[in-house]
């Protein structure tokens, strides 16, 4: 197949560069500021879009571009809504019009976090923030078009090579001889060259009768706090974590306590093993640590 990656530049993106030379399948990969081996692309434009669907014979268009920036978006909502709203309904509309399919990346924040259970892909969303917000408004964009797709929903998603909570913590934990995490928010870390296989695993295994949600993450539970400290072990550093409460961390955008997600649907659908979030720290500290 004929696969075109959009927002190859964030740590997906790349995760998913990283293994397609081994996927069997032809992928290309598109940003709106390309480096490289990458397409540049508007995702908001129409045309373009349709334009290098057309070029490149895509069969399944995977969309990684995300407006990513939970703080910033509470006070920039116009440039939110453009990346993850409009844009998927546009990427959503072309491929709808070619008979192209689509796999779409969200977000477990389109919750509240009021629920102690893990949410199914048949939970009634309720955002607290704009980014959240606008993330399912991109859903239903996409869910409007009538297109063959598939919107997975991920959590906390981190690796080795891109800005996110694990190297924050290993950079901090190395500098610092104490700090505090919160314990309040709890959810499901996500190793992004996981579920770029996963991504992979699904697009050979899709079938006529398989679309809509699936939610995605690592195995198992735990608060930041918990991440936290997992990472400082895992990297022999000698740092003290505190634990503390996201009160103590004033912030814009309200975040949900709790947003774990139930992955039976995605296990069953596609006969997929998912690895315990712990199994996935370690192997991402072997990547670390091997420059990779």
């Amino acid at each position: 197949m004929n696969i075109l990656v959009t927002g190859a530049g964030g740590q997906l993106g790349k995760a998913i560069r990283s293994i397609s030379d081994i996927s069997g399948h032809r992928c290309l990969f598109a940003d709106i500021c390309p480096e490289g081996e990458t397409l540049a692309l508007d995702i908001t434009d129409a045309e373009a879009v349709g334009h290098i669907l057309d070029v490149n014979d895509i069969d399944v268009v995977v969309n990684c571009a995300a407006y990513t920036d939970v703080e910033k978006a509470e006070i920039d909502e116009e440039n939110a809504y453009k990346v993850n709203a409009f844009a998927a309904g546009v990427i959503a509309g072309q491929v709808a019009k070619r008979n192209i399919s689509l796999i779409h990346i969200s977000t477990d924040y389109v919750f509240d976090g009021q629920s102690n259970t893990p949410y199914d892909e048949n939970a009634v969303p309720n955002p607290l923030n704009i980014y959240a917000r606008t993330k399912l408004d991109g859903e239903r964009l996409i869910a409007a078009s009538g297109c063959r797709h598939l919107i997975i929903r991920t959590a906390w998603l981190y690796s080795c090579g891109s800005r996110n909570f694990y190297n924050t913590i290993v950079e901090k934990t190395a500098a610092l001889s104490e700090m505090k995490v919160v314990v309040d928010q709890v959810g499901t870390p996500t190793y992004a060259p996981d579920l770029a296989q996963a991504i992979f695993h699904m697009i050979d295994r899709w079938t006529e009768r398989i679309s809509g949600v699936y939610n995605y993450t690592g195995q198992g539970v735990c608060s930041w706090y918990d991440f936290a400290v997992a990472i400082r072990d895992a990297v022999g550093h000698i740092c003290h974590i505190k634990p503390c409460l996201s009160a103590d961390f004033p912030t814009r955008a309200r975040r949900p306590h709790y947003s774990v997600l139930d992955k039976t649907k995605i296990m069953r659908d596609f006969d997929l093993d998912i690895p315990h979030w712990t199994e996935s720290l370690r192997m991402c500290v072997m990547d670390y640590e091997s420059g990779r």
